[in-house]
């Protein structure tokens, strides 16, 4: 071997050496020691787990709950005492794989080359990834370490202090944000501590020449419960389904269970195949006849995907709108879980620059659907305004279906939209991180000198004027959080509200899905 072709060779050995090295040293290990910690003033003497650390303050796990110290007002004895002239800051994630193989790593260096430091990336093993940025110099400025694993692994690494950031594929459960909050690390459901960096979706899929296109959510559900068993029973051929799903532990199947399968008090039927990948998934659906399963957006492979239809005709395809709108619905976010911990400069400017457009671009050349806006004209809106007119009657009269052409025809619909919580009146995790969005681009100006409107949507009243009041409380309560979260509108940005009931519908009002979808603040802005 020459000597030209060794040198590759060497600098991965080195690199792997500097970075396994790292990896035995790192903070807060899961074999981390109590330290024991004495206060210069009173001399108060506390012994606990050292369980964050910013350079200015320190975090322990003790007896007495989670205690914060200035660590100059301190001294500490131990060997995970942190080193101040040393100080690097480390951030340890845990989570779905599935966006730490590709996403986070590729955030994580393109927000590196935005401060101007360079990312160095190296594998442990098949659980372990570590992201060093570093400067001209080689000096390390942060350091990432990444434990790929699943959703509840990284609730679980959470609630026991070994990670500091949790990768979700799905929402964080009541149980896992009460426990989360019992031991200090505050409320993760909050803004402050769960983003959102993107989209992605579960999509029904089913075995090639199947003949089928779509395929009932109410459906869908029934089969996996066991109610039912032949494609027959639900508009397809003499021929028994064959169900299949991804790991038991996987956030997108997790997903599955708790929105679609235990709606009603539903749980999962006893015959489904399950596979401990979402490839393994696909090939077992594309080669198995009669096959039915649900994989995510993009991993469908050589399966063969289905859109959603509901009783009253309406049908969504999973495609990159509808998943930006959250119109397709089996959308779910991708999350990152935060506790309410003091972070270090330079983390808390990568996690303020996850929220811009570059991080978006990122997300999306990640193969995952980002959360930027974009533009919705309205001839691209055929469609939906076609199931208006077919559902029109009664309240919904052709004077309202015109006025509401009126008011939208000079303006454009962007993809941002807003729902809320079953049954309040409370924005739901996407929406709140879409408000946060929309403020962050009121800030820097991208809207200056237009005028947006929020346009309100419901699902249905005994009576027009009942529902359309209602759809006007949503929109007037999307632009009060907006205002209160910039601390007040700008002079050069005019944000209004229109309502109109359930003019516009995106799905029956008969299925809490369908209730769902309607009952929605869309965002639209002047086409001048």
């Amino acid at each position: 071997m020459t000597q030209d072709c060794q040198r590759p060779v060497i600098d991965r050995l080195r690199t792997a050496a500097r970075i396994a090295a790292v990896l035995l040293c790192l903070p807060f290990a899961v074999s981390a020691q109590d330290v024991t910690v004495t206060t210069t003033g009173d001399g108060l003497t506390l012994t606990g787990r050292v369980v964050g650390y910013d350079g200015t303050y320190l975090q322990l796990d003790t007896s007495y709950g989670l205690m914060t110290l200035d660590y100059d007002g301190v001294t500490c004895v131990g060997a995970d005492c942190p080193d101040p002239s040393n100080f690097v800051p480390v951030v340890r994630l845990s989570g779905a794989s599935r966006m730490g193989e590709v996403m986070m790593p590729a955030l994580i260096e393109a927000f590196g080359r935005s401060v101007g430091l360079m990312a160095e990336t190296a594998i442990e093993d098949e659980e372990h990834l570590l992201v060093q940025l570093q400067d001209d110099a080689g000096v390390v400025a942060a350091t990432f370490a990444l434990r790929l694993t699943n959703t509840d692994e990284g609730f679980a690494d959470l609630i026991a202090f070994e990670t500091d950031v949790v990768m979700a594929l799905r929402e964080v459960r009541p149980q896992e944000a009460a426990r989360a909050a019992q031991i200090g690390l505050g409320d993760i459901t909050n803004p402050r501590q769960a983003r959102i960096l993107g989209f992605d979706a579960l999509v029904p899929v089913v075995t090639p020449g199947l003949g089928l296109r779509n395929v009932a959510l109410r459906d869908v559900a029934r089969a996996f419960r066991g109610l039912v068993t032949n494609w027959a029973e639900i508009g397809g051929p003499d021929l028994p389904i064959a169900l299949h799903l991804g790991p038991v532990s996987g956030g997108p199947w997790q997903f599955f269970v708790d929105h679609v399968v235990a709606l009603d008090g539903g749980s999962l039927g006893n015959d489904i195949i399950r596979h401990d990948s979402a490839a393994a998934t696909a090939r077992a659906v594309a080669t198995t006849p009669g096959s039915l399963g649900m994989l995510p957006y993009g991993e469908t492979a050589n399966s063969q995907p289905l859109a959603l239809r509901d009783a009253c005709g309406f049908t969504a395809i999973p495609q990159n709108l509808t998943l930006k709108t959250q119109d397709y619905p089996l959308t779910e976010p991708l999350f990152l879980y935060l506790p309410d911990r003091r972070q270090p400069a330079l983390i808390g400017e990568f996690l303020a620059w996850l929220r811009g457009p570059e991080a978006q671009l990122v997300v999306r050349r990640a193969g995952f659907v980002d959360q930027g806006a974009v533009p919705i004209p309205l001839d691209a809106q055929g469609q939906r305004f076609a199931n208006a007119i077919a559902a029109a009657g009664g309240d919904i009269t052709l004077a309202e279906l015109q006025r509401m052409v009126q008011l939208l025809t000079p303006r454009t619909r962007l993809s941002t939209s807003f729902r809320f919580e079953t049954g309040t009146g409370q924005l739901d995790a996407p929406s709140r991180s879409n408000l946060l969005a929309l403020g962050q681009a009121i800030r820097d100006g991208r809207y200056d000198g237009q005028n947006l409107m929020l346009v309100g949507f419901g699902n249905g009243t005994p009576d027009l004027e009942t529902d359309i009041a209602g759809s006007r409380d949503r929109a007037e309560a999307v632009r009060s959080s907006l205002i209160a979260a910039l601390g007040g509108l700008p002079d050069e940005v005019i944000v209004e509200v229109a309502a109109f009931g359930e003019a516009l519908p995106m799905g029956c009002d008969d299925t809490e899905w369908g209730r769902q979808r309607n009952r929605r603040v869309e965002l639209w802005v002047d086409q001048g």
